[in-house]
């Protein structure tokens, strides 16, 4: 198993890096095209091998879809495929999921990729074309998020950040399940589907999503978070997902049936 997992910026990376060499210490430098991955094998309680590369590609959906396709495609290339590929960093929460906690996206969601018209803001799948929306394998979701103990729902992409609670509220109507907004998800999960690589995107909640207030982010308990949950869930990466439902997930994995009740 070979796990793709990227971050916007290093801090992102070297936490998630933390979080998992608690229990895979060795680590590897690799330049790729447009940054440079470090590499872990963390050693997984049942299963096949998995190693773990981890990517700062840059800020924005743009950023992280040029850095996952040249990873994706290098690897490709080599002959050595990822499995997976997953979002990871830190994020603004709705008030769903408190800040310092955990978000697993069971749907990634370009949030203003669209138009906006007199009606108000349209998507560009009610334009006639493109996509908005990714469905990561549920069964991993799942098991991720019962891992991590985390908050379950949607993660909204946008390229803009969130800075009024008119502009919170306006998301909120139009995707009632979100509760995070981050800048690179959609942009991961693009790249992805392109190579027909599941996807999965994680972050830690470090501000409220509304009118913007630099004091009140908690970003160092938010990273601090990011690499908690990246060390609870390695193993659960290293099963193997084969879609939105995932038919050939680990049957052993033990999926708590009440998780499906965590989705906000």
């Amino acid at each position: 198993m070979r796990v793709l997992i990227v971050t916007a910026v290093p801090a992102e990376r070297d936490a998630v890096v933390r979080g998992i060499g608690a229990t895979a210490p060795e680590v590897a430098e690799l330049p790729v095209p447009g940054g440079v991955i470090r590499r872990l094998s963390p050693v997984p309680p049942a299963g096949p091998p998995l190693t773990v590369d981890v990517l700062a590609a840059g800020v924005g959906p743009a950023a992280a879809a040029a850095g996952t396709a040249a990873a994706l495609t290098a690897a490709a290339v080599a002959r050595t495929p990822y499995d997976l590929a997953v979002s990871a960093g830190i994020g603004g929460g709705f008030g769903t999921a408190p800040l310092g906690s955990v978000v697993v996206a069971d749907a990634i969601v370009a949030a203003d990729l669209g138009a906006e018209t007199p009606d108000g803001f349209a998507a560009v799948t009610e334009l006639g074309f493109g996509t908005v929306e990714h469905l990561p394998p549920a069964p991993l979701v799942a098991a991720v998020t019962g891992a991590a103990g985390a908050v379950r729902g949607t993660v909204l992409t946008v390229s803009t950040v969130t800075g009024s609670a008119e502009r919170a509220a306006e998301l909120l109507g139009r995707h009632p399940g979100a509760v995070a907004e981050a800048m690179e998800g959609f942009g991961v999960a693009e790249a992805a589907a392109a190579q027909s690589v599941p996807v999965l995107e994680v972050r830690a909640v470090s501000n409220a999503v509304g009118p913007r207030d630099r004091a009140a982010w908690r970003i160092g308990e938010a990273l601090d978070a990011l690499g908690g949950a990246f060390g609870k869930i390695a193993s659960v990466l290293g099963t193997r997902p084969s879609g939105p439902e995932s038919p050939d997930l680990d049957p052993d994995l033990d999926l708590d049936p009440d998780l499906e009740g965590t989705r906000q």
